[in-house]
C-alpha cells in the first residue's frame, strides 16, 4: 500500500449486502481511474451468518481492522431467523457505533430526478434534507440492558450533555456547509420536550449551542408534529437532529418520500472514525436474485469519499463524490432506468455498471 492510498474496511455482511457492495466497488473503480486517487480495500467479515457459523457476529479481529481503516464501507448485516439468546437481532453496526463513538447518524433524504416518491405535490421534487440521528445513546442506551420481569419490561433512555453538544455542533456545521451550496441554513431539533424531562434537557442544551452559531437559524419541533410535516411539507426542512430511536423511525419515513429504502444512504460519523452504509437491511427475501437496488450503497460510497476529502484534505475525492451523485441522477433522470423496487427491470449489476460508466467517461461534470 502506498502512502497516498486510503484504507477502506469493506464489510459486505449478509443477504443483499454483498450484491450492492460489488456494484458500489465497481463505481469506486471508475472514480479512482478518472480522478486519480487510490484505495486499499480490505474485506472484513461480520454479520448474522458469521455468527451462526462461529458464534461471533463481529470478531475482535474484524473490529480492530475496521477501527484501523481510514473509513468503513458497510453493506448490510442481519438475518430475521438468526438472533441472540435474548431474542434481539444481530446488528454489528450498533456495536461499531458505540465502540467507535460514531455519534452522528447522517441520513440524507434527497429527491432523485426521475424517481417518483410518495407525494404527488410537485414541490416534492425539491426535497433535500438531512435527518441527523444521534447514534450512541437515547433509547438505544438500553440495548442489552433492559429489565424484564414476569409482569413488566423496562428500558431506560439516556441523554447526556456531552453527546447533545457534539450532535448540535455537528448539526450547525453541517447546515453551514449545506448553506454554502445553496441550502436553507436551518437546524430543527426534533424532540418530545412537552412530556419527557430528558427531551426538555436535550432542547435546553441544543439552544445553548445554537447561540454559538448565530448565522444558522435554530428551531425545534415535536416528533409527532414532525411525522405529520415530513408528509405535509418536507421541502421546508434542512437539518433535523434528533434522539436515536426517533431518528431510526423518521429516517424510514423520509426514505419513503423519495422512492424507498433503496435510495437512502447513510453515514455514522465520529470525531475520528466513520462508517458508511445504505439505510436498508439485508433483505433475505430478494437476496441472490440480482434485483436489489444498489443506489443507496453507491450514494453511501459518495458520502464516504466526501468525508475523506474533508478529513484527509483530498479534493479529488470530493470531485469523485459529486460525479457519483450526478451519475445516479443521470441514470434515473436522463436514462430513465428503473430498478425492481420501482417496478422496472434494471438489475443490481446493470445499474452499477451504468453508473460506473457515467462516472468513467466524464459525462457528469462534478463542478
Amino acid at each position: 500500500m502506498t502512502s497516498n492510498q486510503h484504507r477502506i474496511a469493506v464489510m459486505p455482511g449478509d443477504g443483499i449486502g454483498a450484491e450492492v457492495m460489488e456494484a458500489a466497488l465497481g463505481v469506486l473503480d471508475a472514480a479512482e481511474r478518472r480522478f486519480g486517487f487510490a484505495t486499499a480495500r480490505e474485506r472484513v467479515p461480520g454479520g448474522a451468518l458469521l455468527y451462526r457459523e462461529t458464534g461471533a457476529a463481529l470478531p475482535e479481529d474484524s473490529f480492530n481492522r475496521a477501527r484501523d481503516a481510514d473509513a468503513i464501507l458497510f453493506g448490510a448485516m442481519g438475518w430475521p431467523d438468526i438472533r441472540y439468546p435474548d431474542g434481539t437481532e444481530i446488528a454489528p453496526q450498533l456495536e461499531l457505533r458505540v465502540r467507535l463513538d460514531l455519534f452522528a447518524g447522517v441520513r440524507p433524504i434527497r429527491a432523485i430526478p426521475g424517481v417518483r416518491g410518495a407525494l404527488a405535490d410537485p414541490r416534492a421534487e425539491t426535497i433535500d434534507l438531512v435527518i441527523l440521528r444521534e447514534s450512541t445513546e437515547g433509547m438505544f442506551a438500553s440495548r442489552g440492558k433492559g429489565l424484564v420481569t414476569h409482569d413488566y419490561a423496562e428500558d431506560t433512555q439516556r441523554i447526556t450533555r456531552a453527546c447533545t453538544e457534539k450532535l448540535s455542533h455537528f448539526a450547525f456545521n453541517l447546515a453551514r456547509r449545506r448553506k454554502s451550496r445553496g441550502g436553507k441554513g436551518l437546524v430543527t431539533l426534533v424532540d418530545k420536550a412537552n412530556v419527557f424531562a430528558s427531551f426538555a434537557f436535550m432542547r435546553q442544551v441544543f439552544h445553548e449551542v445554537a447561540a454559538r452559531h448565530p448565522d444558522i437559524a435554530a428551531r425545534h419541533h415535536y416528533v409527532d408534529a414532525m411525522a405529520l410535516d415530513l408528509v405535509r411539507r418536507p421541502w421546508e426542512f434542512d437539518v433535523l437532529p434528533m434522539e436515536n430511536l426517533f431518528g431510526d423511525i423518521l429516517s424510514d419515513l423520509g426514505a419513503g418520500l423519495i422512492g424507498g429504502m433503496g435510495f437512502a444512504p447513510s453515514a455514522d460519523v465520529g470525531a475520528t472514525h466513520a462508517l458508511f452504509q445504505p439505510s436498508h437491511g439485508s433483505a433475505p427475501d430478494i437476496a441472490g436474485q440480482g434485483i436489489a437496488n444498489p443506489t443507496a450503497m453507491i450514494l453511501s460510497l459518495a458520502m464516504m469519499l466526501d468525508w475523506l476529502a474533508e478529513t484527509r484534505a483530498a479534493p479529488a475525492l470530493a470531485d469523485a463524490a459529486a460525479a457519483i451523485t450526478g451519475a445516479v441522477d443521470t441514470a434515473f433522470g436522463t436514462h430513465r432506468l428503473r430498478t425492481a423496487d420501482l417496478g422496472g427491470a434494471t438489475g443490481t449489476v446493470a445499474l452499477g455498471r451504468t453508473i460506473a460508466a457515467l462516472v468513467a467517461d466524464g459525462a457528469v461534470d462534478p463542478t
